[in-house]
């Protein structure tokens, strides 16, 4: 078995390309992680499930672009916003945050699909 360091993640995640393979690697961090092996298996340590989650995040986007070509399929991260979640401690405001994916829920049939986009942008190469 690969082991896994943190920086190879993201990379490990994004080249999964079915839902079956996803799956079997979140289940792998995830009998890892309750072993408390995750940090000597090359996972993740600092704050370990939020870190795994988005990159898994980003690959299911991926996978299901590449299953329903006819859509526009993105995933977005809208910034720190000042919600009730985080006691309005964020930098942005919810409205701002909400521009980028009303945007991209707005996008036209051949639009964009697959990536991960950060304050507007792609932040991950087109699949």
């Amino acid at each position: 078995m690969l082991k896994r360091k943190g920086e190879k993640l993201k990379g490990e995640l994004t080249g999964v390309t079915t839902d079956e393979k996803l799956n079997d690697l979140i289940t792998e961090y995830l009998k890892d992680f309750k072993q408390g092996l995750h940090g000597s298996k090359g996972w993740p340590t600092l704050i370990s499930a939020y870190t795994v989650s988005k990159v898994a995040l980003i690959a299911y986007t991926r996978i299901l672009a590449n299953k329903y070509p006819d859509f526009c399929i993105n995933s977005v991260c809208p910034g720190y916003c000042k919600t009730d979640i985080n006691l309005n401690t964020g930098i942005i405001t919810a409205e701002e945050g909400a521009v980028t994916p009303v945007n991209l829920a707005l996008l036209p049939k051949g639009g964009p699909s697959g990536l991960f986009f950060v304050k507007g942008e792609p932040a991950t190469p087109e699949p």
